[in-house]
């Protein structure tokens, strides 16, 4: 059996940064440090951080009131802040930028007096938090039936964003249909869904045409690591999520002459690297790397962190 390793895989920038920002608060002030929601959507990392005295809460009541609090990769509504403040909380923001440039956005255009479609999954805790943002001027839309359950009248002026962990094929579906039904709804220049999204599907997409089988590495919580796995069946290739080495079914290897290899962004590659060693030992030969490209983004720490950083240095 030959394995194609799809690169990039694994870590984004906004992860690292997330990651790292929860380790310098640990190293700065001691445990506990409280984080709202899982830092990223992947349990080893969560489990690492955790037994350095991380503690991942749901509701702020359960973060004693002035200690410090850190907001996950993906982003918190504008409520969750106020009631931060309300309770003395010291705020440490580690959402991706790049989801920040959306939250931006869905205020910026719902003060125009825009309605705010957006694409994405209602529940996920992105979705939240950017629908918080206007959650009086946000219709959120999953999939075609969604958009034709809409009802804005012609003179309504519309403004459409994304959840940015999405697959570009879903996505493209999507915005076909309301651009269908709304001809003059507005965008952003450029696609809401992030480069590190973007680049990995891409970089999978390069590889199914080669592969029987596509292996994504990935927490089952993680929106795009889900998404990986879609691009592969919609190529007609059987996929599998995993989150660990040991959930290789080695049935799933029977006639299978080639095998591609991804990883969600919030996968630790030493996990990766477990798993190509599993696959080894269950009779792999050849791996090749399939560079799509390469990535060398790097997202500046929070400020309270940098700011710490230097009065202890």
């Amino acid at each position: 059996m030959k394995l194609f390793l799809s690169k990039p895989r694994g870590f984004c920038a906004g992860v690292e940064r997330a990651i790292e920002t929860v380790e310098k608060a640990l190293e700065l002030w001691g445990a506990p440090i409280y984080v709202k929601h899982g830092i990223v959507h992947n349990k080893h990392v969560l489990d690492r951080l955790s037994s350095k005295g991380a503690v991942f809460v749901e509701e702020l009541i359960d973060v004693p009131a002035g200690s410090r609090v850190i907001y996950s990769a993906h982003g918190v509504p504008p409520s969750v802040r106020a009631e931060a403040k309300e309770r003395g909380l010291i705020e440490i923001d580690a959402t991706c930028g790049l989801v920040t440039k959306v939250h931006s956005a869905a205020k910026r255009f719902a003060d125009k007096g825009y309605q705010i479609i957006l694409i994405g999954h209602r529940n996920h805790v992105e979705v939240i938090g950017t629908a918080g943002e206007a959650p009086e001027k946000t219709t959120i839309v999953e999939c075609e039936d969604d958009v034709e359950k809409l009802n804005f009248g012609p003179d309504v002026k519309l403004f459409y964003l994304t959840q940015t962990t999405l697959s570009l094929d879903d996505v493209r579906a999507v915005t076909e249909s309301l651009l269908k039904k709304y001809p003059k709804i507005e965008t952003l220049p450029s696609s809401s869904i992030c480069y590190a999204t973007t680049n990995r599907q891409m970089a999978l997409r390069e590889i199914t045409e080669s592969v029987d089988l596509v292996l994504v590495i990935g927490d089952p919580t993680s929106s795009n690591s889900n998404r990986l796995c879609e691009v592969a069946r919609l190529r007609g290739v059987k996929a599998h999520l995993i989150n660990i080495k040991e959930e290789i079914d080695p049935s799933w290897l029977k006639n299978v002459k080639a095998i591609g290899l991804t990883a969600g962004a919030s996968t630790p590659e030493d996990v990766v690297q477990g798993c190509i060693k599993a696959l080894i030992d269950y009779g792999v030969t050849d791996v090749e790397d399939v560079v799509f490209t390469n990535e060398d983004v790097v997202f500046q720490l929070p400020k309270p962190i940098i700011n710490a950083l230097q009065v202890f240095s």
